[in-house]
C-alpha cells in the first residue's frame, strides 16, 4: 500500500488517574524528522516517543504533541510542617498555664496557620507514564496511518492513470518514427531527382542515406526503457512500504529516456508528443514528492 507523507491522528485516553491526549501532524520532508512538544516536566518521554514513531514513519516532518492531565491522579501531596506545629502548640499551652487563657484550637484554626501545610508535587513513575503515553501514542499513530494510506491511494491512482498516459503517447512515437523515416526517403528521392534532373539515380545510394537518417533518429532503445521504467513504477507501487525515493529515481530516468527521444526527433509531431509526455512527467514527479 502506498502511504503519503501527509497525515494526521489523534487519540486520548484516561490511565492510571490521568488523561493524556496525543496527536501526530505529519507533512512532506526528505528524511525523518520527528518533533516531540510537551512540557518540561515530561521531557523523559522524548525518547520513547521518536522510537515509537520510527517505527511506524520512514520519512516526513512529524510533530507529535502530548499533553498530560493530572487533576485526577495521585502525583500530589499534602505535608505538615510538623516541627512549626509544635512550636505554636507550645505558644498555645504556655499561654493557658500562665495567663489562663483558654486552650481551644481546633484542625480548622490549625491548618490556617501560615506555612503549616504545603503541597508537593510528587515524581511521576517515568516507568509507567512512557507505557501510557506510548500507548495512547498507538492508537493516534493508528489514525494517522489510516489518513496516510487514504490519500496514498489517491495519489497511486493518480500516477497510473498518467503512466498508462505515457505509454499510450509513447506507442504514438514508435507508430511515428518508421514514417519519418519513409518520408525522409521519398524527400531525399525528389531532392536528388530534382538536382540531377535527368541523371539515373542510384537506388542503393538513397537506401544508404535513408538508412543513416534511420539510426540517427532511431528511438527504438529509449522506447523500450521508457516502457521498462513503468513497468517497475507500477511492480514498486503495488508492492508498497516506503518508496518515495525510489519513485523519484525513476522519475529521473523517465525524463531522461524522453529528453533522449526529444533531441532525437527532426519531426514536429515527436516533438509535440515529448512535450505532452513531460508535462504528464511533470505532474507525477510532483506527486511522487508527497509519498512516503
Amino acid at each position: 500500500m502506498v502511504k503519503s507523507m501527509t497525515g494526521y491522528g489523534r487519540a486520548s485516553e484516561s490511565l492510571h488517574m490521568r488523561t493524556i491526549t496525543v496527536e501526530v501532524k505529519s507533512v512532506n520532508h526528505r528524511y525523518l524528522d520527528c518533533t516531540v512538544k510537551t512540557s518540561r516536566a515530561y521531557s523523559f518521554l522524548e525518547d520513547a516517543i521518536k522510537a515509537a514513531i520510527s517505527g511506524k514513519v520512514a520519512r516526513g516532518k512529524v510533530d507529535v504533541f502530548v499533553t498530560i492531565d493530572n487533576s485526577e491522579s495521585e502525583d500530589f501531596a499534602v505535608k505538615l510542617n510538623e516541627p512549626l506545629l509544635k512550636g505554636y502548640l507550645e505558644v498555645f499551652d504556655k499561654l493557658n498555664a500562665e495567663y489562663g487563657i483558654k486552650n481551644d484550637i481546633s484542625v480548622t484554626d490549625v491548618v490556617r496557620i501560615p506555612d503549616i501545610l504545603s503541597v508537593e508535587k510528587q515524581e511521576a513513575d517515568a516507568e509507567e507514564l512512557t507505557a501510557d503515553v506510548v500507548s495512547v501514542l498507538e492508537l493516534a499513530l493508528s489514525g494517522h496511518s489510516e489518513m496516510r494510506e487514504k490519500e496514498g491511494g489517491r495519489l497511486q491512482e493518480d500516477i497510473s492513470s498518467r503512466l498508462s498516459l505515457i505509454e499510450k503517447l509513447a506507442g504514438s512515437v514508435e507508430e511515428r518514427s518508421p514514417q519519418c523515416v519513409e518520408e525522409y526517403r521519398e524527400k531525399l528521392e525528389a531532392r536528388m531527382k530534382e538536382v540531377l534532373e535527368s541523371a539515373m539515380i542510384e537506388p542503393q545510394r538513397i537506401l544508404t542515406e535513408a538508412a543513416i537518417f534511420a539510426d540517427k533518429i532511431a528511438v527504438d532503445e529509449e522506447t523500450v526503457r521508457l516502457h521498462s521504467h513503468i513497468a517497475q513504477f507500477r511492480e514498486m507501487m503495488r508492492a508498497g512500504g516506503p518508496i518515495g525515493r525510489k519513485l523519484d529515481f525513476l522519475v529521473q530516468e523517465l525524463n531522461r529516456e524522453v529528453n533522449t527521444i526529444g533531441s532525437k526527433a527532426n519531426d514536429l509531431q515527436i516533438t509535440s508528443t515529448v512535450v505532452d509526455i513531460k508535462g504528464e512527467i511533470e505532474k507525477i514527479r510532483e506527486q511522487v514528492q508527497n509519498i512516503e
